[in-house]
């Protein structure tokens, strides 16, 4: 039986009468910038998830470059941010002159460790980057603790994790600005990239808002230095088209998750860690294995898909190699990155495939 570790197109073909429909209808009043789609999005965006307001952006990462710029990172301050994530989460401390101060994550999470944190701060510090990994919520109450006590701007990157809650509230307005991404693959992906801007505070939101377009409130009148980071009317027709099955598609993820928990028994596999402050929206299933490379080539042979996510840690990667991170100074993270396989878990799977995967794991 044959298991893709994604098939996107499963989840298009059940939308396709639908999502033309839309398409063709942002075609028809020529809505290709912001607009009406876009607009609409930002509404039922911020309803259905909980959120006060949220703008629509052109990717995943632009949110977060804005949201370094919204916090006044810059040259000489260093951020902190985990090294187990995808390069987007450290990038935003990057355009803004910032420097990365890489510090090390949880076994059982793979997000951000508290009791790590604080050993990160330094005088430079001007604010923490909080990646939900893998939509499993961080243990934001910590972190929190400790920003205020140093006064540190945080971002929370939930890429990976729309719709996911820290003890009931939605990830992204727990700090001072949540960023999504609405990549193909993610939970609520469009077709093509995609990305949003969340804030309860109105002075970040606002500044957010100029930096989307030009640094302007006004058209052709400039308050600031800004970006053209809108999204397009074809990307938030899409999303509004998907985001009423976000929900159950997030529940489905969880369902294949508990199958999984409860029928992976080998005993060399350390399966992800269930906590008590918030689901994991399952974004990835992401196990560990001591021999994972051999446990990849066992279930390609059994025809099922898997990933690597992620095999670099971000401090071992050539851009950021004049930090000198020396190897071995995040274990964790680099333990993480030599044992981790994620297995397929998408809303689509049927099943007898979620059965044939976790049997071909148990006879490993």
């Amino acid at each position: 039986m044959k298991v893709p570790f994604i098939d996107l197109s499963l989840q298009h073909k059940a939308l396709r009468e639908q999502a033309l429909d839309a398409l063709a209808a942002t075609y028809d009043a020529i809505r290709f910038c912001l607009g009406k789609d876009v607009t609409d999005f930002e509404r039922n965006f911020s309803v259905t998830l909980g959120y006060p307001r949220a703008l629509g952006m052109n990717s995943g990462t632009s949110p977060l470059h804005v949201a370094s710029l919204c916090g006044g990172f810059g040259p000489g301050d260093e951020v902190i941010v985990p090294p187990f994530t995808f390069i987007s989460s450290a990038w935003g401390i990057s355009y803004a002159g910032a420097t990365p101060k890489f510090s090390d994550i949880e076994e059982g999470t793979f997000n951000l460790d508290p009791e790590k944190l604080e050993e990160a701060i330094t005088p430079k510090t001007k604010g923490i980057v909080v990646v939900h990994l893998f939509g499993q919520p961080a243990r934001m109450d910590e972190i929190m603790a400790i920003a205020r006590k140093h006064n540190l701007f945080v971002v929370e990157d939930c890429a990976q994790a729309a719709g996911a809650r820290y003890k009931g509230t939605p990830v992204g307005v727990i700090g001072d600005a949540g960023t999504f991404s609405f990549y193909p693959t993610k939970n609520l992906g469009g077709c093509g990239e995609g990305g949003a801007f969340v804030s309860r505070r109105a002075d970040v939101f606002e500044k957010a808002r100029l930096l989307r377009v030009h640094g302007s409130a006004r058209r052709y009148h400039h308050d600031m230095v800004g970006f053209n980071f809108r999204m397009d009317g074809f990307q938030g027709a899409m999303l509004n088209v998907k985001l009423p099955h976000l929900a159950s598609w997030n529940a489905r993820r969880q369902a294949i998750a508990r199958r999984y928990i409860a029928g992976i028994k080998s005993a060399d596999v350390i399966l992800p860690q269930a906590v008590d402050y918030g689901a994991s929206v399952y974004h990835q299933f992401t196990i560990r294995h001591p021999r994972r490379d051999a446990l990849r080539e066992h279930l390609a042979k059994c025809e099922i898909g898997t990933d690597l996510i992620y095999p670099v840690a971000l401090h071992q990667q050539a851009c950021y190699a004049h930090l000198g991170c020396k190897p071995g100074s995040l274990p964790v993270a680099e333990k993480a990155c030599a044992t981790c396989v994620s297995l397929p878990i998408f809303p689509e799977l049927t099943d007898a495939q979620v059965g044939h995967v976790i049997e071909s794991v148990n006879a490993f």
